[in-house]
């Protein structure tokens, strides 16, 4: 019998996404086909310290207590321990890192310098991925579109023409954060004064944020998996009593339905595949993402944004989209692993400065 495959699991992380990331952390490990796969449970604590945590002390601990709404991590580890990584190879990682240091290229770049295989998207992939100005301009040059935005900076913040936004793109409007995810730091303005506070409230998250028309119309959201060839699944729609997807309709809203797949004739589903994996390519992905939509009341599909590492949780949608596609969640963690072993495999063979000769 082959050795297993040593798959580093890494979780945490610094940023406001650190507990989504645990759960989702807890689910992937529990979906390993463990005749396959050994799990190296990687925990990042909140003060940046890496830690090695056993696979039993992360899956017997709850992330996110979410009924209660309590937001703590319970992994028996002291933030003021050493580094104490795991000595044996590791064959791949797996991040399941949500936000900034995780989903941004940072981790990524660490990991390719290391020549670490890892599930995914590149460097550049996971930084236009996370960068939602940068993401959408490119979308918009590409052809496919997009709802109207403008970019805010930090350094110009008292030079804001807030009346002359509203005149530009009406209200409400919606204000977030350049570089966050699972919605946190978003509000929905629907007067000036809303607006000021909301602006301020991003700020608070990241120096650069967007404003953005409110779009009227339905949520849909499509899987993509794959490397050169990647697969849409089919597509869902995100049914809440929330003004907006926020991050307590996501993780905390007993209401909150999942329509897998969602009610859209055979034109327009094939119409969300077709742009997801256009998305997916344009931005250079790789592995896996989640593009999320506005289908608009005129049939009008907008791409709102692409998540380059999905979440894995019991409410996530990109695991439920493939499952509702034919692909089980162990199968799905299976391909994953697969595709990046296989782009790494592809990576080395090509010329660099170090392997060249004459």
């Amino acid at each position: 019998m082959s050795e297993k495959i040593r798959v580093g699991v890494l979780c945490g992380g610094v940023s406001c996404e650190h507990e989504v990331s645990l759960v989702s952390a807890q689910n992937v490990i529990g979906s390993l086909d463990p005749a396959k796969y050994e799990p190296v449970p990687i925990f990042i604590d909140k003060t940046g310290h890496w830690h090695h945590v056993a696979t039993e002390a992360l899956l017997a601990h709850s992330a996110v207590h979410l009924l209660t709404g309590a937001r703590t991590m319970c992994v028996p580890v002291s933030t003021k321990a050493p580094v104490t990584l795991p000595e044996s190879k590791i064959d791949v990682i797996f991040p399941v890192l949500h936000g900034p240091f995780g989903e941004d290229g940072t981790v990524q770049g660490f990991l390719k310098l290391a020549r670490v295989p890892f599930v995914g998207a590149d460097v550049c992939g996971s930084a236009v991925g996370m960068d939602k100005d940068i993401q959408k301009r490119i979308l918009r040059d590409a052809g496919i579109p997009v709802a109207k935005f403008r970019t805010l900076y930090a350094a110009h913040r008292h030079r804001v023409d807030v009346q002359g936004l509203i005149d530009q793109m009406g209200l409400p409007l919606f204000v977030k954060p350049a570089n966050l995810g699972s919605s946190v730091g978003i509000s929905k303005a629907k007067t000036l004064s809303e607006l000021v506070e909301a602006i301020d409230k991003a700020f608070e998250y990241d120096r650069k944020i967007l404003v953005e028309e409110c779009v009227v119309g339905r949520e849909i959201e499509c899987a993509v998996l794959g490397n050169d060839n990647p697969i849409a699944s089919v597509p869902g729609e995100v049914i809440t009593s929330y003004e907006f997807y926020d991050f307590e309709a996501k993780y905390l809203d007993d209401k909150l339905k999942l329509e897998i797949p969602a009610s859209l004739t055979a034109s327009q589903a094939h119409q969300v595949q077709e742009l997801a994996i256009c998305a997916f390519e344009v931005l250079s992905c790789a592995g896996m993402a989640r593009v999320d939509f506005f289908l608009r009341d005129d049939g009008k599909l907008l791409v709102n944004e692409i998540n380059t590492i999905p979440g894995f949780t019991n409410s996530s949608m990109y695991p439920k989209l493939w499952q509702a596609s034919g692909i089980s969640y162990m199968e799905l963690i299976d391909r994953l692993i697969q595709l990046a072993l296989e782009r790494s495999r592809t990576d080395s063979s090509l010329k660099t400065a170090a392997n060249h000769t004459k």
